[in-house]
């Protein structure tokens, strides 16, 4: 992918772009997240997206987080429409034993946290992000060839025009670089269900 093609909707600390990966810098009390549980709202984190309005594709890339330090350092894939209509699929670090893997997915102001909790010394994630009009799927793998899928998920907002592309962000007191590579944008390789029919 010619990451060109990619804008940021806030800046980092610091970035870099050279053959194909991105490096971004995280501030101290960076985040997205609306609501939910903790009842607060946070709408800071950095964003590097591309704009499409097409309506089948998939779009892949990994993460490597080896600096990842302090609780929720986090780095990943995002769709980011406006501050309450959004998802994310990410690692956030936990402590030195554990890390949880997990996604969220905001509408209208209101977000889920889905999570497993996997080892600390994971220290990279390929995420896939595959769209059919307002429906997304997210997938994670260790290696960039098996995927597994983390959640199908409707998006009240996420039809039409869209932007899509990575975060990175460390929500208490800390501050790591992360580094994205392999960026790819493909036909969509969620097929239509072929079982029970719609309603």
């Amino acid at each position: 992918m010619n990451l060109s093609n990619f804008q940021w909707t806030r800046l980092p600390r610091a970035w870099e772009t050279q053959d194909g990966i991105l490096r971004i810098t995280t501030q101290p009390r960076t985040d997205l997240w609306q609501r939910t549980y903790y009842h607060f709202r946070n709408d800071n984190a950095p964003l590097f997206q591309m704009e499409t309005e097409e309506p089948f594709f998939s779009f892949s890339v990994k993460t490597c987080f080896e600096q990842s330090h302090h609780r929720f350092d986090q780095c990943g894939l995002v769709l980011y429409l406006d501050s309450e209509n959004w998802l994310k699929a990410s690692v956030e670090y936990e402590n030195a034993a554990f890390q949880h893997l997990g996604s969220v997915v905001t509408n209208h102001g209101y977000s889920d946290w889905a999570t497993t909790e996997i080892p600390a010394d994971i220290r990279s994630m390929f995420y896939r992000l595959s769209r059919r009009r307002d429906d997304y799927r997210l997938e994670c793998s260790l290696d960039g060839s098996v995927f597994q899928q983390m959640r199908i998920c409707h998006m009240a907002e996420g039809g039409g025009k869209i932007r899509f592309g990575v975060y990175a962000c460390s929500p208490e007191d800390s501050s790591f670089t992360a580094l994205f590579s392999h960026f790819s944008l493909t036909e969509c390789v969620w097929k239509a269900h072929d079982g029970q029919m719609p309603d």
